[in-house]
Formats: structure tokens, sequence, C-alpha cells
């Protein structure tokens, strides 16, 4: 742990922390790396699922916002190796079972929904969103956990993907308002 601290200590060059306030919170800063291993996991994991969904969308915009999703996802990885990189931490993953259970459930929508509907793409629409409301309470709570600790650096880090995930999360609630619940609401079921 004297590693994390550390790295942790050196972390922020704008507001570096008290290291006696580091050294009198070891749990919360070993707590903090352990959560920024599980979203990176599941950040990763995220990457494999997301082309499988945007394959199942019939809509093109929805399908474009998919693809838009996974290079920022992308971005997300890399960001969460500069946190690593200014932890003193070599980037590792602890298995997110949150994302796990969530990617399933978005797999079970694909199953149980018909092929070119627009009801396939409100249940992608919506397991999207289950997935950046869990991305959102993450990149959150890490942002304040990390102001908390002092690490400006990295916290500005974190802030900026829970933006992003924001964002993203505004432009699902946008697709599926202006045309696909619509649409799915005229649809008849099978």
């Amino acid at each position: 742990m004297a590693k994390a601290s550390k790295g942790a200590s050196n972390a922020s060059k704008s507001a570096s922390p008290d290291k006696t306030k580091m050294q009198s919170e070891p749990a919360l800063l070993e707590l903090f790396i352990d959560e920024i291993k599980d979203i990176y996991w599941a950040e990763n994991h995220l990457l494999k699922a997301l082309p499988k969904m945007q394959k199942a969308a019939t809509s093109t915009q929805l399908a474009a916002a998919i693809e838009e999703h996974i290079a920022i996802t992308q971005t997300h990885v890399a960001r969460l190796e500069q946190v690593f990189e200014l932890l003193d931490e070599k980037p590792q993953a602890k298995k997110c079972d949150a994302m796990e259970g969530l990617t399933k459930e978005g797999e079970g929508i694909l199953e149980d929904t018909e092929e070119g509907t627009a009801t396939r793409d409100v249940g992608i629409i919506l397991a999207s969103q289950k997935v950046e409301h869990y991305e959102i309470a993450t990149y959150g709570g890490l942002a304040q956990l990390a102001n908390t600790l002092g690490l400006t650096d990295v916290a500005e880090l974190l802030t900026q993907t829970l933006n992003e995930e924001k964002q993203a999360d505004e432009k699902l609630t946008s697709i599926a308002e202006n045309d696909i619940n619509y649409q799915a609401s005229q649809e008849e079921a099978k």
C-alpha cells in the first residue's frame, strides 16, 4: 500500500494532498483504487458488448450513437490508464459484477425482442441507459473521493468522463423521445 500512498501524494501537482491526511486515510485510498480497477474492467467489458448492440439496432440514429459511444468508451479506458499512472499504479482490472449483470440483461433483451423492430431498439436504449446510469453514479462518486483525497488531477479526469457519460445518456433519451418510442407503440405484439 505504500506505493499507492506515495503515488497518490504525487498525483496532483496543482493541489498536493497533505501527507498526514493521506496516511490517516489509507483505507479510503485503498477503496478508491479498488473502485478504479472495477470501473476499468467495466469499461473494457463494455467495449466487447457494444458492437453486438450496435449490430442489433434497427435505427440508423441509434446504431450511430452506439458507434460513437464505442469510440468514447475507448477514450474512457485510456483516461483510466492515465488515472492509474497518476496514482503510480499499474493498470489492473477487477471484475465488475454490476456491469456483467447489466450487459447480460442487454443480451436478454436482444433474445426477447424481434429482430428489425423499434421495440428492440427501445430495449437497447433502456439497457444502454441502465449502463450509463451505473457509470454516472460510479464516476460521480469516484470524482468526489478523488477530491476528498486531494487528488485534483485525478478528479478532473474522472469529472470529464462523468460529463461524457451524462451527455451519452441525454443523447439516448433524445433518440427515444424523438421517434423510436412512438414507432414501438405502433407495433403489434407477436
